[in-house]
């Protein structure tokens, strides 16, 4: 199923260091943000069908007083997991503690005391709760660091001169870490994060120099906490990692875990890794040399041999530098050894496109499966915050590319087809004022935010001017009736990059369909919804049958109108001069107009023949099955005269309509084929 229906990437949604979750029982994207949570909660939480049209949900993921915390600030990059077998989610997220920082950290002035925390929730809009008032129990240790900050000076900004002085420092340090990113393979799950560049100085020996470094370090999670159907037990780490750095001399009661090393710049070096290294001197000591790889996303492919192959991407730099963006790795195996591909960055500052600050991302598929998305923050100048973004992301045998555009792109394959759903079917006005409220929903089910800025709903009605509207985003009042019968059209529509709107379609087998619906406006006279014998005069007003059986004709005298849905009418529908005529669902013998207004016929069973002439208002044959002919002549309503969808056993001829009859790409089946105006309003 296609549609017409594209993207580009507006800008409009605040968030940083973005993590995107693919929801199956609501059939929609949930997206959580370090950045963006309402007052009183932390990370802020946004939903979309679509990956773009973002709508925020109030709250956020952590209650802040919940009376679980254990961290105090720097709450950053949230990922939660999804387990159908319990229906729980996970959420890990890094934060920093500031109180019992020595037991962790050995010291309490321990400048970035960070950890990872876990919270679970049966929802994915939570409110999240921290499975423990404890960060994760995991104590990664580096015996073989210098700890060069305890011969530094108080600023801690200016590291040794030399190498030789630097080894003089105690060795041993615990790492404070951040980024959590939680990868699943087969049985085995890995925890992926980034070891702070705090208390991590790299003599670099190109440079002749100490460099506070962010290094990317991987464990392996036991898997207990994820097969609890209570969500009670908390994460632990592999027992091949607990004390695996343990001194012989340690006491008891010491933790030391040990770590896998992924990702490092002197191992494998990239020369856009070094946009910071100089920072000490060209701010005058107010800022340190680092280097940075940190918001890692790791996902498992397989080669066109069948073979398999992991991918890493990873963000080098601060945000705030232009050389900031997203870089990748591969390996044969999670813990790999990685090798960073050589044409990164994949992803990076583009002034032409106004998209600055890109990195820190998510993997994620589209709704069906087939296609990958890259959803990151940026920014739109260097002024403003961080912003979500949707890139279009191809693994090719080894190579990771990222399709970096504000332009219009293709919607996410599996969105499609759209449905414009209405809180009614019928607008009656009977008794003044009336709301219709609509929805548009992708092929999941999931609704749209009309509140987008890339979203839009617009609104016409047959006659001109019969109602007034008031247009809400997501629906509308309608009062002021003028006459007894009119239609109300709703379209969904789009915009473009230029800000252009254009009306959406599915495109189907058939032919393409717009994504909209028409509804009656009516003041009903009379309503008939059961049984009722001979002929039905209407003489005045409009009279509405609804799941009626008339028994015999329906004849519609001038300036009165009929609206029928779902209706049986075993004779003709006839009707004389001015008034409307409204068939919907159900079925009739045979239907002939002269000069009538408004007509419409949709969805319909007509086991006779179908003849429509000297309109002067909308005319419309839609879906509707025909046993015999089916004739347009001279209606004049200066409105697209419609004849789409249909199956006519007889023939199709149209003469003298202005405008020309149109099946808006939707061919008819005509057994009689099709002639004058309507030749060629037909399939094959």
């Amino acid at each position: 199923m296609g549609t017409n229906a594209t993207y580009f990437n507006d800008a409009s949604t605040f968030g940083a260091d973005p993590f995107v979750l693919w929801d199956e029982a609501s059939g929609q994207y949930v997206a959580y943000s370090t950045d963006g949570a309402d007052a009183g909660y932390r990370f802020a939480i946004y939903r979309s069908p679509d990956l773009i049209t973002w709508q925020k949900v109030p709250g956020g993921a952590l209650d802040v007083d919940d009376g679980s915390q254990w961290a105090h600030d720097w709450f950053w990059a949230p990922e939660v997991y999804h387990n159908p077998d319990t229906g729980l989610y996970y959420l890990f997220y890094s934060a920093r503690m500031n109180e019992g920082v020595a037991e962790h950290f050995r010291y309490p002035d321990f400048e970035e005391a960070c950890k990872i925390g876990v919270a679970v929730s049966d929802t994915p809009y939570g409110p999240f709760r921290n499975i423990t008032t404890e960060p994760l129990d995991y104590r990664p240790y580096d015996p073989d660091y210098h700890d060069v900050n305890l011969i530094m000076d108080d600023t801690q900004k200016k590291p040794p001169e030399t190498l030789e002085e630097g080894r003089t420092a105690p060795k041993g340090t615990y790492l404070p870490f951040i980024d959590p990113n939680v990868f699943f393979d087969g049985d085995r799950i890995f925890l992926y994060f980034s070891r702070n560049a705090y208390r991590n100085w790299v003599w670099d020996h190109d440079l002749s120099k100490y460099i506070e470094e962010s290094n990317v370090y991987a464990v392996e999670l036991t898997t207990d906490w994820w097969n609890d159907p209570a969500g009670g037990t908390a994460p632990t780490v592999h027992p091949d990692y607990v004390n695996a750095n343990l001194g012989p001399d340690d006491p008891p009661g010491t933790r030391k875990d040990g770590y896998t090393p992924i990702l490092d710049y002197g191992s494998d070096k990239q020369e856009w890794e070094n946009a910071h290294v100089d920072d000490y001197a060209e701010t005058g000591g107010e800022k340190k040399d680092r280097r940075w790889e940190e918001g890692t996303t790791t996902v498992k492919a397989h080669r066109a041999d069948g073979s398999r192959i992991y991918y890493l991407t990873y963000s080098a730099n601060n945000f705030q530098n232009r050389h900031y963006g997203v870089g990748y790795a591969t390996a044969q195996s999670p813990l790999g050894p990685w090798r960073k591909a050589p044409e990164n960055p994949v992803l990076s500052q583009d002034e032409q496109q106004s998209m600055f600050s890109t990195g820190h991302g998510s993997v994620i598929a589209s709704p069906d499966g087939a296609e990958l998305y890259y959803v990151h923050h940026g920014r739109p100048s260097t002024s403003d915050h961080r912003r979500i973004y949707t890139a279009r992301m191809r693994l090719d045998d080894g190579g990771l590319s990222v399709d970096q555009s504000t332009a219009d792109r293709p919607i996410p394959s599996g969105v499609a087809p759209y449905a414009l759903e209405t809180t009614t079917d019928v607008v009656r006005v009977d008794q003044g004022a009336t709301r219709i409220g609509w929805t548009v929903r992708s092929a999941r089910g999931a609704g749209h935010a009309l509140t987008h800025p890339l979203n839009r709903v617009t609104t016409s009605v047959e006659p001109p001017d019969a109602v007034t509207l008031e247009n809400q985003p997501d629906g509308a009042i309608v009062r002021d009736l003028h006459g007894d019968l009119a239609a109300l059209t709703m379209r969904y529509e789009r915009a473009r990059a230029d800000g252009e709107f254009f009306g959406v379609d599915n495109h189907r087998p058939e032919g393409r369909e717009s994504v909209g619906a028409t509804v009656p406006v009516v003041r009903c006279a009379q309503t008939i919804t059961g049984r009722h014998d001979g002929p039905l005069e209407i003489t005045d007003g409009a009279t509405c049958l609804r799941g009626a059986e008339v028994n015999g004709p329906v004849r519609v005298r001038a300036g009165a109108s009929v609206l029928a849905i779902d209706s049986t009418i075993t004779g003709t529908v006839s009707s004389q001069g001015p008034g409307g005529v409204w068939v919907s669902g159900g079925s009739v013998g045979s239907v002939d107009t002269d000069g009538a207004g408004l007509v419409r016929l949709e969805r319909t069973a007509v086991h006779g023949s179908v003849r429509l002439a000297n309109g002067t208002q909308a005319v419309a044959v839609d879906d509707s099955t025909v046993g015999g002919d089916v004739r347009l002549v001279a209606n004049t309503g200066g409105r697209p005269i419609l004849v789409a969808g249909n199956e006519i056993d007889g023939a199709l001829r149209c003469d003298g309509n202005e405008p020309r009859p149109t099946d808006d790409d939707r061919p008819n089946q005509v057994v009689g084929g099709s002639h004058g105006q309507c030749g060629g309003l037909h399939a094959g």
